[in-house]
């Protein structure tokens, strides 16, 4: 049966390839910074409109967020694009490829349903501010997922899989410091230095590290005050991302923080403000799908590379001082047994505690090439990063499909979101 839908989403993917590689190349030479990407999402949404989706903005209240819908009745399935940008290195993380493939996804599907009469609802939602951890969590709490059948998304990184990952449960907080400002010099006793509260608070973070379990992350940045050296600073802001593979554990280890900032405060006669910017679960795997979307993406060939391809990607493993052993590309690795736990997040994972949801991963980059790197802006603006793209078009066009052929694969996808423990 698979080959009867395959040649539609396939024909679909080749004759639109050309305005795919456009729309990546868009949103690439136009990397906007979250709940900045006002021309990043207008195009993806205008794509959509013009391949028949009808199209609803500033979904749950976020200026940059929409809804394209096509069709009618259950299933519902939704595809979750992603569009915002890194500061310094634009899309280093491959967004310009991953809300231009859920979209391309969404619409193979689309003409595969419509050829074969077969009732349905396909969204695609419009996702911003992942690298913030925002987005997909308003949109959640203001209910935008909840009708779904299945949400489907992929992400960029350096091989093709399945992604069986436990994305990290996370917080993020600002510790804000308020001391009493005076003349470094002349008065440093009238003092109480917000600086040296934050400072102190995070030597007791590293010092805490030692007793924490082994996944747990906790790392910080300053925020400048913008004072000069002879002031006794009066205010000081640290930004920190605190981390797991386990909500639980992510807990107690965020409340540990919290407490190393008010003794902190207590130690040097400052006061400190506690926000929780936001925070979302760890990363909820679904069996059920992982082993269909496997199934349909072993009968997809992987991208294939030209010698220049292949030459670029020595040159700038060269240059990167990537370990690859000069092996730049492979096939699709194998399903593992169990769940991987791995040390980066995504504001989906809250997502996968609301319906069940899939993530595939396609290489849209060479081996060894991490997330949030030059060498990774650099390729997901050229073709090595637009097949990889391509390729998870189709993976999740043809998962999709193979998902809803048969009524049950919904049911137990089901049963196992609902009773499965993590």
């Amino acid at each position: 049966m698979i080959m009867n839908h395959k040649n539609i989403i396939a024909d679909w993917m080749q004759s639109h390839e050309n305005e795919l590689i456009r729309t990546a190349g868009y949103i690439f030479h136009h990397p906007e910074l979250a709940y900045q990407e006002t021309l990043s999402s207008q195009y993806l949404a205008d794509f959509l409109e013009r391949n028949g989706f009808r199209i609803e903005k500033k979904t749950a209240g976020i200026d940059t967020a929409f809804t394209a819908e096509w069709g009618e009745g259950r299933p519902v399935l939704g595809f979750l694009a992603e569009y915002d940008a890194l500061a310094e290195l634009g899309h280093a993380c491959g967004h310009n490829l991953l809300g231009t493939g859920a979209a391309a996804a969404a619409c193979a599907l689309k003409a595969d349903m419509d050829a074969g009469h077969i009732s349905g609802t396909i969204r695609v939602y419009g996702c911003p501010a992942e690298e913030i951890m925002s987005g997909k969590i308003i949109m959640n709490n203001h209910g935008v997922f909840d009708d779904l059948d299945v949400a489907v998304t992929w992400h960029p990184f350096d091989r093709n899989r399945v992604s069986n990952d436990i994305w990290q449960a996370q917080d993020i907080k600002n510790y804000t410091f308020h001391g009493v400002s005076a003349h470094a010099s002349r008065s440093p006793e009238n003092g109480r230095s917000a600086l040296d509260a934050a400072e102190l608070m995070n030597i007791g973070v590293n010092y805490l590290r030692e007793h924490v379990p082994g996944d747990v992350r906790m790392h910080y940045a300053y925020v400048d005050n913008g004072l000069p050296a002879n002031v006794v600073p009066d205010y000081a802001r640290t930004n920190y991302f605190i981390r797991s593979s386990r909500r639980d554990r992510t807990d107690d280890a965020s409340q540990r923080v919290d407490d190393c900032a008010r003794g902190a405060a207590m130690m040097t006669g400052t006061t400190v403000d506690i926000e929780l910017v936001t925070s979302c679960k760890e990363m909820k795997v679904n069996r059920v799908l992982t082993e269909i979307y496997y199934q349909a993406m072993t009968n997809i060939p992987t991208p294939e590379y030209t010698q220049e391809e292949l030459d670029y990607a020595a040159r700038i493993s060269e240059e990167a001082g990537f370990a690859n052993n000069g092996i730049y590309f492979t096939g699709l690795e194998p399903l593992e047994d169990e769940p991987v736990p791995i040390s980066i997040g995504t504001d989906a994972a809250e997502v996968s505690h609301t319906v069940p949801l899939i993530t595939i991963s396609a290489a849209t980059m060479c081996k060894g090439t991490p997330l949030h790197h030059w060498a990774a802006a650099k390729q997901a603006g050229m073709s090595i990063g637009q097949k990889g793209m391509l390729y998870a078009a189709r993976c999740m066009a043809e998962g999709t499909k193979l998902l809803i052929e048969d009524s049950g694969n919904l049911r137990k996808a089901w049963d196992f979101h609902k009773n499965h423990i993590l």
